[in-house]
């Protein structure tokens, strides 16, 4: 059976992901694997290499991130714990564009962390997930999930809410994810979500949290979080994973270390199947320009810019009483008729707003 990982950090996990995408998309194709997803910590900066590079080598590309979730909302600025299940940072989830609808949600979402939301990390909070989860597929995270944390401090009646939550969000685009990390913690949340899969009705998919490329390469990236965190390899108190199992293992080793829910590598590859993004680079994507006016686009730009020539000439005209006022006009429609021709109009009308504002703030 094949596997397509969907739980994968590049090296645009600043100072936290090791995978090059060079590399990376080498070995997936080399590996059988129908498609992979880039998840980085809180960014899409990669989106575009990854892309590429996937598609290049044969691999449907899944574009998504681990967003930050901040357990009080994201307007809360605060680290303070108020229940022993809470951490003191903020929860991880996993999102997973499936098609651009879902991507310009994701886009939405990752940018309104750094703007509105941002505190030590890019946060987002369940009242964006409401707002923006279209075309979205979401995993419930690491160890780091707000479901993990539950379950951990065996809080059963929190984690059945907070999947109920995001199954009312999401609906049926909401996966229980399990990996297999040799940590004791993660076999506890393992076994609970085995065991509660069946009874919420809520797929199990198999992630493996991908940080490197070869188990060989845990210990650079061992370094690469000292220089993360400002700490040398030998302080006894520096943050390390645990685990040396966040490599990107190929099928047969995920299958082996799944072999008693072969249904959740199964999932890995139906929730492929719902990922369809197609990004395309050979053409323009403008902003769209929303206006009251029913006006069409290319006859409100005639009239600004017709009504903005008149009162240029009238000025000219004050200092050069011959001044060949058609001669302008006739430019200007030359003009116009070029930017209407390219459907430009309302990045011109834009780029008015942009330039009126800045003059009415001096």
């Amino acid at each position: 059976m094949s596997y397509a990982h969907l739980h994968l950090h590049t090296h645009y996990s600043l100072l936290d992901g090791a995978n090059k995408i060079g590399s990376l998309m080498s070995h997936v194709a080399a590996a059988g694997m129908p498609a992979a997803a880039m998840t980085d910590h809180g960014n899409m900066f990669g989106t575009v290499d990854f892309y590429r590079a996937a598609n290049a080598a044969g691999v449907k590309p899944i574009i998504g991130c681990e967003v930050y979730v901040a357990p009080r909302g994201r307007k809360e600025k605060s680290a303070v714990v108020s229940d022993d299940y809470e951490r003191a940072g903020n929860n991880h989830l996993i999102l997973l564009a499936s098609n651009m609808e879902g991507y310009r949600n994701l886009s939405r979402l990752v940018s309104q962390s750094y703007i509105d939301g941002f505190y030590y990390k890019p946060r987002i909070d369940k009242e964006l997930l409401r707002e923006f989860n279209k075309g979205i597929i979401c995993l419930s995270g690491c160890l780091a999930g707000e479901l993990a944390c539950a379950i951990g401090a065996d809080r059963d009646d929190v984690a059945r809410k907070v999947i109920e939550e995001y199954v009312q969000i999401f609906g049926d685009r909401y996966y229980l994810e399990i990996q297999d990390n040799h940590l004791e913690e993660q076999k506890k949340v393992n076994q609970y979500l085995i065991e509660i899969a069946p009874e919420v009705s809520i797929p199990l998919v198999a992630t493996n949290d991908c940080h490197y490329l070869e188990h060989e390469d845990h210990e650079a990236h061992e370094v690469l979080l000292c220089v993360q965190t400002g700490k040398r390899l030998s302080d006894p108190a520096r943050w390390q994973f645990g685990t040396d199992q966040l490599f990107v293992k190929d099928g047969a080793t995920m299958l082996q270390a799944f072999e008693q829910t072969p249904e959740a590598i199964k999932t890995s590859l139906d929730i492929a199947e719902r990922c369809n993004l197609e990004l395309k680079f050979d053409e323009y994507h403008f902003p769209v320009y929303k206006t009251d006016d029913e006006t069409p686009l290319d006859e409100q730009l005639k009239q600004k810019a017709r009504a903005g020539l008149e009162r240029r000439l009238e000025r000219l005209a004050a200092h050069d009483p011959e001044l060949d006022r058609e001669a302008y006009r006739t430019r200007l429609e030359l003009e116009l008729q070029t930017i209407i021709d390219m459907a430009f109009a309302g990045y011109f009308l834009i780029v008015s707003d942009f330039i009126v504002h800045a003059k009415e703030k001096g």
